[in-house]
């Protein structure tokens, strides 16, 4: 969620880390069995944008002028043809109900505050009502629920799984569970506000203080809205969602939630049961069978309840929000409860802090984390001539005991746009990026739609500026809309070059998704070919990937204007793992089927003479 935190983060992440910072415990970094299973895409689609035709993109637009997409614009095409790219997993990203500046009250929906809400289409993660959905994705409004049902059913006809977000740390400033299940209580409806802390109270508070909406941008970029009038009902006022204890919170906190309380007191002392050592090598069976005689904070039963509604539902996993603001012991409550009605639940967490990956996944029972902070940030680097490649080895080993949990992915609706000039700079030089990104670890790959044509995220939007496609309002995303052709979804009006850059895509999801070698083992070939070769440009980067039935080298050049010819080593160690005798053998090109390379053994060491242009990838499977 760092779109709209990007500011703040810093001193914010400080902040709530003194309340929900868990201890640095010595697990044990044994490598972990990997699954047997092949690797997993997850496409990352934002819900609004997707089906949306119109190309007006007017800052600030509204609904009228900009237009919106819908749930009914996953047609059965739609989703063949993201299936066909190579995916197995859809994030609807923006599907429970969040606070927006439009008028549903019709549907017995009330109007939020424009003053508490970012853009005019509003954030995703300042949710109103997670028992429903976001009626701006509805064709009626009044049947939203059931639309998003038939979509979930849609997907899974495709042969795709579903993803939603949920977002724990915090919630919109103005909550109202309109369609709450039987027995279920609206999040605050029974807090003791006279304390800034209870531990069942599901929000903190500053009492006696009325909140003040902050100092700073215009709403609506001063357009004139019966609800602009400088003031926000909410008496007393309450903690803000990044941790902010001000009731005057800053332009750059998240002014437009509050922060949920999880039975931290605002020491940071725990108000719950801690997990027993040795609890980091339980499975979720006995994780779940911990808490079961366990009295928890009531926030902690209201999310469980929420994300077991939605897997009733037929969703298939959760993507949570900045969870590392929330205690893992929460997690471990959370998750366990999930795996225990769907074992093979999909859950990724946004998590930035490294010293905690191993909390996270091992007592928090997290499926996978962003790997945003190691292997993101140093391919970002790479390309922007800031670091070199050979600094992928270091990261890569670093994490080989917890690898297979850590999401790669180079493009999302927090980051700036892989093809964007801040970025790569084209979505050529992004390739290489892609490759290694896609192939280095046994981990799932996300792409974010719209990435795979080169989508740049120019538009000034209104509240969202370029280089990210806006989370914030109703905006047009043209590379996107060029794919998806008035809803042919046939790459009609895409240019030569975006639907060279989609095959290309499509090629290398698909052979991830196949290949065996790439959930099996990993050996850096770079460093022989550093120290020892003077062909071997500093912009290129090599490593070998291996399963019993499949044998990779996979050489990047990152270099987008200097092709390379050199003679490649492999040095001993990957050649005595792979039982290769004296002799020659061939090295055969996947992804376009159009090069072959000989790999000459002998005294236990090989060499292959190797040629790769600009921005090119090769991934070769010895024959």
């Amino acid at each position: 969620m760092i779109s709209k935190k990007i500011i703040a983060a810093g001193i914010t992440l400080t902040i709530l880390f003194s309340a929900c910072k868990t201890k640095d415990l010595k697990m044990n970094t044994v490598k972990e069995q990997t699954p047997a299973e092949k690797k997993v895409v997850v496409y990352q689609v934002f819900t609004r944008l997707f089906g949306n035709k119109n190309t007006t993109n007017k800052p600030w637009g509204t609904i009228e002028e900009n237009g919106v997409g819908k749930f009914n614009d996953f047609t059965d095409k739609a989703l063949h043809e993201i299936k066909d790219l190579g995916v197995t997993y859809i994030w609807y990203t923006g599907v429970p109900h969040h606070a927006l500046v439009n008028d549903y009250t019709a549907y017995g929906i009330s109007n939020d505050d424009p003053e508490v809400v970012k853009g005019r289409a509003g954030s995703p993660y300042a949710v109103k009502d997670y028992y429903n959905v976001n009626p701006d994705l509805a064709v009626n409004p009044a049947k939203r629920l059931e639309e998003f049902e038939a979509l979930i059913k849609r997907t899974h006809n495709a042969g795709l799984k579903v993803i939603i977000d949920i977002v724990p740390n915090h919630i919109a400033r103005k909550y109202e569970g309109k369609s709450n299940p039987a027995g279920v209580r609206d999040f605050g409806a029974d807090d003791d506000v006279s304390v800034e802390y209870k531990r069942d109270n599901n929000f903190y508070y500053i009492p006696k203080e009325h909140f003040e909406i902050p100092d700073g941008d215009i709403p609506l970029n001063g357009e004139k809205n019966p609800l602009i009038d400088g003031k926000f009902d909410e008496n007393p006022a309450k903690w803000t969602g990044n941790g902010s204890r001000k009731f005057k919170p800053d332009q750059n906190d998240w002014y437009e939630t509050v922060k949920v309380n999880y039975g931290v007191r605002p020491d940071g002392i725990k108000d719950f049961s801690e997990l027993p050592s040795g609890f980091d090598q339980k499975n979720y069976q006995e994780h779940f069978a911990f808490w079961q005689d366990k009295d928890v904070p009531d926030s902690w039963k209201k999310f469980r309840d929420i994300a077991l509604y939605w897997t009733a539902k037929g969703v298939d996993g959760f993507r949570y929000d900045m969870a590392e603001m929330v205690p893992y012991e929460f997690w471990s409550y959370m998750n366990s409860s999930i795996k225990m009605k769907n074992p093979n639940a999909f859950l990724l967490a946004e998590v930035y802090n490294p010293n905690e990956y191993r909390n996270y996944i091992r007592l928090g029972k997290m499926d996978y984390l962003y790997d945003k902070v190691e292997t993101y940030d140093k391919l970002k680097d790479v390309i922007r001539g800031k670091s070199s490649p050979d600094e992928l080895t270091k990261i890569q080993n670093g994490m080989a005991d917890i690898e297979h949990h850590m999401l790669h992915f180079l493009d999302n609706h927090d980051e700036q746009r892989l093809a964007s000039p801040e970025f790569a700079g084209t979505p050529e030089r992004g390739k290489p990026l892609m490759v290694v990104s896609a192939t280095i670890s046994t981990s799932p790959t996300m792409i974010y739609f719209g990435q795979e044509v080169g989508e740049a995220g120019n538009e000034d939007a209104g509240f969202g500026k370029r280089s990210r496609t806006s989370i914030f309002d109703y905006i047009g995303v043209p590379n996107h809309q060029r794919w998806m052709n008035d809803g042919k979804f046939d790459g009609g009006q895409l240019s030569a070059s975006e639907k060279e850059l989609r095959d290309f895509y499509k090629r290398l999801l698909n052979f991830t998704i196949k290949s065996s070698a790439l959930m099996g083992s990993f050996e850096e070939i770079q460093s022989a070919n550093r120290q020892s070769n003077e062909g071997y440009d500093a912009l290129l980067y090599s490593y070998a990937r291996w399963s019993e039935n499949q044998k990779l080298i996979v050489i990047a050049n990152f270099s987008s204007e200097k092709g390379s010819e050199f003679n490649l080593k492999v040095p001993s160690s990957v050649i005595s793992k792979w039982n290769l005798k004296n002799g020659e053998y061939q090295l055969k090109e996947q992804l376009y089927q159009n090069k072959t390379f000989v790999l000459k053994v002998q005294n236990g060491e090989g060499e292959a003479k190797i040629s790769i242009q600009p921005s090119e990838s090769l991934i070769l499977e010895l024959k």
